[in-house]
């Protein structure tokens, strides 16, 4: 399967989970009383840009294939992006992705992941969809470390509903998947329990969906 090019750059370029990120300024930040930790900065700096993947990826690949829901999964993106984004604001924190094109990250490593995962969806359809579903596991997995290591409630909330929403789209690409090319996806980075529980459960209120047309 293609797909194995994928699976070895992002193990290659991001390690466990996208887990490599350039480190953020070691203070912490006060806003009305509440302080986060350097590696809460670095995680919402972090997920910024990894949301903002996610939708660069599904509105590149949108435009190769004409597929709806790529074009629909990329709005909801863009509003996981913007909750991350409010939180930035809210703690002073600066936005990575300030001045940047689609396509276009302050992480290199991310700059090199979104190359080339644009440049494997381009080989078919059936590997654009494989591409989303893995930025999905990925996400999912990314998503629940950090909202183990957050003390902040207001982080917490706004990755649980991202949480919710990379599960729906999870759901989204892997029927979408099945119904367009008849393939089966296995799991790359979710174990397989896990993975069978997502895809096998409804669409969950409260995520910033995107549809699965």
């Amino acid at each position: 399967m293609k797909n194995i090019l994928i699976v070895g750059l992002l193990i290659a370029v991001v390690g466990t989970a996208f887990g490599s990120v350039t480190p953020a300024s070691a203070q912490t930040t006060s806003v009305t009383g509440a302080y986060l930790s350097a590696s809460e900065q670095e995680d919402l700096i972090f997920m910024r840009e990894e949301e903002k993947l996610a939708h660069d990826v599904y509105v590149t690949l949108y435009s190769t294939w004409r597929l709806p829901v790529f074009q629909n999964i990329a709005n909801s993106e863009a509003t996981h992006t913007a909750a991350i984004k409010r939180l930035l604001d809210q703690y002073g924190i600066a936005d990575p992705t300030a001045g940047k094109g689609v396509g276009e990250f302050t992480n290199p490593d991310l700059q090199k992941l979104y190359d080339q995962l644009v440049a494997q969806g381009a080989k078919s359809l059936a590997e654009a969809l494989k591409v989303g579903i893995t930025i999905e596991e990925i996400d999912i997995l990314d998503l629940q470390t950090r909202i183990a290591r957050t003390a902040s409630a207001d982080i917490k909330l706004v990755y649980s509903n991202l949480l919710r929403g990379s599960e729906n789209h999870l759901r989204a690409f892997t029927s979408t998947l099945q119904r367009q090319t008849g393939e089966t996806y296995a799991p790359q980075y979710l174990d397989a329990a896990t993975y069978g529980s997502i895809v096998g459960t409804s669409n969950r209120r409260g995520g910033w969906r995107g549809g699965n047309r």
